[in-house]
């Protein structure tokens, strides 16, 4: 989703070279049209064997060679980006005084994979923003719920979901949290990440934890769960949600059996066009694309296919940006 907006954003743009990555087989048609369907030439798609934390971890990769980072000029600009969560705390202000902030607290249920988009809700609430509690919501690939819910950060093999943005095992943003947990202690954060990386593991220290229990709750929606949400939602309110935006309402619902004090606000985060298949299926609707997406199935798609290498994708990007 990010990658499409980018391009978008990007499109006329002739100083800069974009390369977006996403796995081949991790994303819905819709989503890689968006992607695919751009003729200009400084726009590269990039299709890669693999998921989305192998596309996550090749970028992360690129940044730590600085020789390459130094050549290309390279930069981000999905969440790895301090900007990106910059740009996404703004919402949080806004939706908050739409119901009634500052006068009174609010919680956020945020459909969450790389833990970007609830990292500016943090970020907001850091700033002032009266907040009761942040929702982490997960598909099954669950590992934000699960180590809020034991302590323990651990990667699991990645379950394909009908929500496959948030398809993912190692969350980007949720560094950036336990930098700030543990005091902005950069050296202990770099020994138990490179840890994280060796074994897959990362147990957090129960102080920490206190802390983070305090700011965050979290919650998990099954495959049944989300396909059921997507169903009640048409039913109850008229309103047709993609899987992922299903998954903050299934999480949030969940939460407020018990806890009830303040609005909560779910974010919405795709249109349920970007996944036909799905939302057909469950309700029987074909969801239309927006008028400006009216020929993207007659358009060519324009795209690379790598594996997942990282001298590979390097030499694509030094060939397309080194004069």
């Amino acid at each position: 989703d990010t990658g499409s907006a980018a391009m978008a954003a990007f499109k006329k743009s002739s100083l800069v070279n974009m390369f977006v990555l996403f796995p081949k087989e991790g994303v819905s048609e819709v989503q890689r049209r968006q992607m695919t369907t751009f003729v200009d030439s400084h726009l590269q798609a990039v299709a890669l064997e693999g998921d989305f934390d192998d596309c996550q971890s090749l970028v992360k990769q690129m940044f730590k060679d600085s020789v390459f980072k130094e050549k290309v000029t390279l930069s981000g600009v999905n969440s790895i980006n301090w900007a990106r969560i910059l740009a996404q705390v703004v919402y949080y202000f806004s939706s908050a005084v739409a119901v009634g902030s500052p006068y009174r607290k609010v919680n956020f249920t945020v459909p969450t994979g790389n833990f970007g988009d609830i990292y500016a809700a943090y970020v907001a609430k850091k700033m002032g923003l009266p907040v009761g509690k942040l929702v982490i919501a997960t598909n099954q690939n669950d590992i934000l719920h699960r180590a809020l819910s034991t302590g323990l950060y651990e990667r699991k093999k990645l379950r394909k979901s009908i929500s496959p943005s948030m398809d993912i095992q190692v969350a980007s943003n949720f560094e950036r949290l336990l930098y700030d947990l543990y005091n902005s202690d950069g050296c202990k954060i770099k020994a138990i990440m490179e840890k994280f990386l060796d074994n897959g593991k990362l147990h957090i220290d129960s102080d920490v934890m206190k802390v983070f229990g305090n700011h965050f709750a979290s919650g998990a929606a099954s495959e049944i769960g989300t396909e059921k949400t997507i169903s009640e939602s048409l039913e109850k309110y008229s309103e047709l949600v993609c899987p992922h935006t299903a998954v903050g309402l299934h999480v949030a619902d969940n939460y407020r059996i018990d806890k009830n004090q303040f609005p909560m606000i779910t974010l919405a985060t795709a249109h349920p066009a970007k996944f036909p298949e799905s939302v057909k299926r469950i309700t029987g609707i074909d969801p239309e694309l927006p008028k400006q997406y009216n020929d993207l199935f007659s358009l060519q798609e324009h795209f690379v296919e790598k594996g997942n290498d990282l001298e590979e994708v390097k030499a694509l990007i030094e060939m397309r940006t080194v004069k």
